[in-house]
């Protein structure tokens, strides 16, 4: 399936779920298009020979963070709902405002669903339910809320509202009461209807997670079934949009998918159902809004989307040029003609705009009376783990072109190789001694380079802060400093269960605490915990190491604490964490624990297959260079042994893999060497004189010999 991508509009920067397509007057019209962007324009435009014709444009305000389409049940949903800050604005499709409701909540909206006479709004952990603009319901939850959808009442005869929340859970809403929640597989950050009207029942949702996967899920009045789920294999980036569409033509509505790393995706459904990948483009931002429909031209459906810095483009099935044969010229249309003049001429005159704007500005900047005025940009950034590799993803993505970007750490970090960074990278010296300085790095940028994703990885219990410190193409020349904690267990995400008979060592904490505090204390240590503290005495948080797979149980309340793992090294990292958390606000604790000796055990043999395969691929690298003159100075590898050959023959893989993995190895042996040392620090012995002796040891790696110096040193 062939798409040709069409411009239509540029517009300011612009958040998630903020462009919409009108319905069309007509069986087979053109669909009017609504964005909005932050600085508070609702632009709603339609298109005519090519180009963009406005219907209207409302004026300049605060940052709208979501766009609705409503109207009353049953008939078209074409009135436009915005919600920026706290309140929710309406507009007639002709641009008539006729609603403006204060939502009287302490943070900003950043989710909303418009159903008839009900409104749906979400802050950060607040949900609201309004109907003809008054209070109905309301909902804290657990974590931050992400999105918002509402099955459709007229199918259902009820309202029944789901909230996409962080910690990897889809909450089912009763009024102000919560009916149960769904684990997903990642923490989700979109929802939207299936159909756009829930299906054949109304009770089909699809949704799509921060780390890229997209699922199906049918939600009835007690309970919850996954229909299908597509894992992102591929290491694409996160799912920010999704619609449904039969863009296809077959007579099956498509899945459309816009992803944080600029990939569109058209999914179709085979013979059994399932989806299937049809169509993919890549855009150079990140896709903040998708729809489906006829825009461009009467017949010919788009997939439309919007791109962070306001970029509203067009993938057409319109054939774009008529075919030419062999030796013909390919012949334009009129209509093509005139477009590409009229580009031209605006072209012209945008290039003479430019080069006013300079004169006038080394006039002014030349002047006795020039005042610097620093130019302010929006950065877009995102720092997640991603549980494939236990590394962090940084994201950076700005509303112009970025020259260079300076990463600064007080952590010792390893940067990984990632493809789609064409960024030019100049490491330099620094002193970690006195100033605790151990990363400095520049990235200096192609033109035209708005976002630029970086991979880093940390140590378990070094913790500290990566800054990042972007300088954009602008005059005169202003940077933004953006900065990213590095956490003391920061390789740990959260998981909805864990195994509860594996071999765990306790870690408890007694004293004159408050609630609050030892939430703060563990927010401190780990990743993906709530900000605020959770409702109720006491909660269980569980974990999971994505490096080695080793477990944490984590329980809490006022004047207690209780944490378990597998791993007795994340233990000796909370001990010494909390404790000077602890000792900083003046806070007494009674600590105490019980170690398993089985634990050590069965934390080196779940090291084992990551050992054994460093160790193999290391050996295997290192003959790669020997074994290349042999088959030069022989003319062929044909005397060589079978395992020789297929390392030749597999040397691009395993130089491409041992690049991918900066020092794992010498990772890995740290590990061991700090479950060495934390094993006999519980039992009030100093080992570290025995490092040398347990090095030798795996110089020469064998799991039993290893474990046999374990329990005899």
């Amino acid at each position: 399936m062939e798409k040709e991508l069409n411009s239509l509009i540029f517009v300011g920067v612009i958040s998630q779920k903020t462009m919409r397509l009108l319905p069309a007057l007509g069986r087979k019209a053109t669909q009017k298009v609504a964005v909005a962007d932050h600085d508070g324009v609702i632009t709603c435009f339609g298109m005519k020979k090519g180009e963009a014709v406005p219907v209207f444009k409302t004026l300049p305000g605060q940052k709208i963070t979501r766009l609705d389409l409503g109207g009353a049940l049953g008939t078209p949903q074409e009135k436009i709902f915005v919600c920026a800050g706290s309140e929710v604005k309406g507009y007639t499709k002709k641009g008539k405002q006729f609603l403006s409701f204060e939502a009287n909540l302490t943070e900003s909206i950043n989710a909303m669903h418009v159903s008839g006479a009900d409104l749906f709004v979400c802050a950060s952990y607040i949900y609201n339910h309004y109907c003809d603009c008054k209070d109905q319901d309301y909902y804290l939850s657990g974590d931050k809320i992400n999105d918002i959808v509402c099955l459709p009442a007229e199918n259902l005869g009820r309202i029944v509202p789901v909230l996409a929340c962080q910690d990897r859970v889809l909450r089912v809403l009763q009024g102000s009461e919560l009916v149960y929640d769904i684990e997903v597989p990642g923490p989700p950050s979109v929802l939207e209807l299936y159909n756009r009207d829930g299906g054949t029942n109304g009770e089909d949702i699809l949704y799509g997670t921060v780390d890229g996967k997209l699922g199906l899920i049918r939600i009835t009045d007690s309970s919850s079934s996954s229909k299908w789920e597509i894992d992102n294999e591929k290491k694409k980036g996160g799912v920010l949009c999704i619609d449904t569409y039969d863009i296809l033509g077959d007579g099956v509505k498509d899945i459309l998918v816009g992803r944080d790393d600029g990939t569109v995706e058209v999914y179709g459904f085979d013979s059994s159902n399932e989806p299937t990948l049809r169509f993919e483009h890549v855009l150079l931002e990140s896709v903040t809004s998708i729809q489906g429909g006829c825009v461009g031209k009467e017949s010919y459906d788009e997939v439309l989307t919007a791109t962070y810095t306001g970029w509203v483009t067009g993938l057409t099935t319109e054939p774009q040029q008529a075919e030419a044969g062999p030796g013909d010229e390919v012949k334009m249309s009129r209509e093509t003609q005139s477009k590409v003049a009229a580009l031209r001429a605006e072209l012209d005159q945008l290039q003479m705009k430019v080069v006013q704007g300079r004169e006038k500005y080394q006039q002014t900047a030349q002047s006795s009376t020039a005042v610097s005025a620093m130019p302010v940009f929006s950065v877009n950034d995102k720092f997640t783990l991603c549980q494939d590799d236990a590394s962090y993803s940084l994201t950076l993505e700005v509303q112009t072109a970025i020259d260079n970007l300076l990463l600064q750490s007080d952590v010792p970090i390893d940067l990984l190789d990632v493809d789609k960074n064409s960024a030019v990278v100049s490491f330099s010296e620094c002193d970690s001694e006195p100033k605790g300085n151990f990363l400095l790095v520049t990235y200096r940028c192609q033109a035209n380079t708005t976002r630029l994703e970086l991979k880093v990885r940390s140590i378990e219990g070094q913790y500290g802060t990566l800054q990042a410190y972007i300088t954009p193409r602008l005059q005169p020349k202003t940077c933004q400093v953006r900065q990213y904690l590095i956490k003391p267990l920061s390789l740990h995400q959260r998981t909805h269960t864990i195994e509860q008979d594996r071999p765990m060592n306790t870690l408890s904490l007694v004293g004159q605490f408050s609630f609050a505090e030892i939430h703060s204390w563990v927010l401190f240590c780990l990743p993906e915990v709530p900000e605020k503290t959770p409702a109720g005495e006491n909660i269980t948080f569980y974990f999971q190491n994505t490096f080695l797979g080793t477990q944490l149980e984590a329980t809490y309340c006022k004047g207690e604490g209780h944490f378990k793992s597998d791993n007795i090294s994340t233990i000796s990292i909370l001990k010494d964490v909390l404790s000077k958390e602890a000792t900083k606000r003046k806070n007494n604790l009674d600590i105490s624990y019980d170690i398993n000796d089985d634990s050590v055990g069965h934390t080196l043999k779940m090291i084992h297959p990551k050992l054994e395969y460093q160790l193999l691929l290391a050996k295997k690298v290192q003959l790669i260079d020997a074994l290349k003159e042999l088959q030069v100075h022989e003319g062929n590898a044909d005397f060589l042994i079978p395992e020789y050959r297929n390392i030749l023959d597999e040397s691009a893989y395993l130089l491409e893999e041992y690049k991918k993995q900066p020092a794992h190895l010498e990772r890995l042996y740290g590990m061991i060497t700090d479950l060495f040392i934390d094993k006999f620090k519980f039992k009030g012995q100093n080992v570290k004189t025995k490092v040398s002796l347990l090095l030798e040891v795996l110089d020469n790696y064998d799991l039993d010999s290893l474990m046999n110096f374990f329990n005899e040193a």
